[in-house]
């Protein structure tokens, strides 16, 4: 099984701006001092060995969109945030423009997480098959309703493609790609819902757009049993734990503090930090990051786990 993150921020899109980009070269330009980096240096291997990433690369700008890949036919994915449209331009480039199938599994219906698919040139495409699944009966009306004027110029009944609807039912898996996919419902405001995907004894969970609160520490909490054993748990951990115990409390979202305990309670293999707050900067992102894996190495500390931060573009074979 293989996860590509197409899109991992929360709320909205993100832009990098002339200040963000002036503060990395102004970090680099530092760094390369300190090393006394001159003509004919090797800068590839400074760059690898004294940069850190949120100097040299990016946490990327686009929201919820990630690829699942079970082995089976076609395209999954979960979700159509803005990071949909640079997918779609990917699998024209590989896959050719017509002839393709997509499965898009949908959590909710905010709109950072429909934004992208207007822009999903495979849609544009007659012969290509489309399908969307999801728990709420109001899926259909969402995406008509963005592709309806005012919103948008090209109305969601003049896409090329074939495209249909699916309902599923919490707690009963579907095929879908060759692997078995479960939904189950999560606490965010109008109603959100994650999946558990299981294919060639690998298992991967999608939980994003859910708030944990002091219930999680039950022995019999719902969500352990969604996420037991998995090889990865793609997590919402948008907020500091105080963020989310007080300011932000009731805003549907997690912090990175319920994401490590969860995982480790459940048995979870490796825990990937999502939905990220919009107004951090790749190094506030970072330092988010390192303050995690403190945590993990404390909490449990006998109980493994691997703490990753998503990233436009990461790629995680399990």
């Amino acid at each position: 099984m293989k996860v590509t993150v197409w899109g991992c921020r929360g709320s909205l899109p993100v832009s990098t701006t002339a200040p963000t980009i002036r503060r990395k070269v102004a970090r680099a330009l530092r760094a390369a001092a300190r090393k006394g980096l001159g003509p004919g240096a090797d800068v590839d291997a400074f760059i690898d060995s004294e940069l850190p990433f949120s100097v040299w690369g990016t946490y990327g700008s686009n929201t919820c969109c990630v690829q699942v890949d079970g082995g089976g036919e076609g395209v999954v994915v979960v979700d159509c945030g803005s990071g949909l449209r640079d997918l779609g331009l990917a699998v024209l480039a590989t896959r050719g423009p017509s002839g393709g199938r997509y499965d898009f599994i949908m959590t909710h219906l905010h709109w950072d997480h429909l934004m992208g698919f207007p822009f999903f040139a495979p849609a544009y495409v007659p012969g290509n098959v489309i399908r969307f699944h999801g728990c709420h009966e109001a899926l259909e009306r969402a995406l008509r309703t963005q592709q309806s004027p005012p919103f948008f110029p090209v109305n969601f009944d003049d896409l090329g493609a074939d495209i249909g609807f699916e309902t599923l039912t919490p707690g009963r898996s579907v095929e879908i790609g060759g692997m078995a996919v479960t939904p189950f419902a999560q606490n965010h405001p109008g109603g959100s819902y994650g999946y558990r995907f299981e294919a060639r004894g690998k298992c991967f969970v999608m939980s994003t757009d859910s708030e944990h609160r002091e219930d999680a520490e039950a022995a019999d909490y719902p969500f352990l049993e969604h996420i037991r054993g998995a090889d990865l748990l793609v997590f919402d951990a948008q907020y500091t734990f105080q963020a989310a115990s007080t300011s932000k409390r009731d805003w549907g979202h997690s912090s990175n503090i319920a994401g490590v305990e969860l995982a480790k309670r459940a048995g979870v293999r490796a825990l990937c930090l999502f939905h990220q707050e919009p107004t951090l900067d790749d190094a506030s992102i970072e330092a988010f990051h390192d303050e995690t894996c403190r945590y993990a190495r404390l909490f449990m500390p006998e109980t493994p786990l691997e703490v990753l931060m998503a990233r436009d573009g990461m790629v995680v074979e399990l």
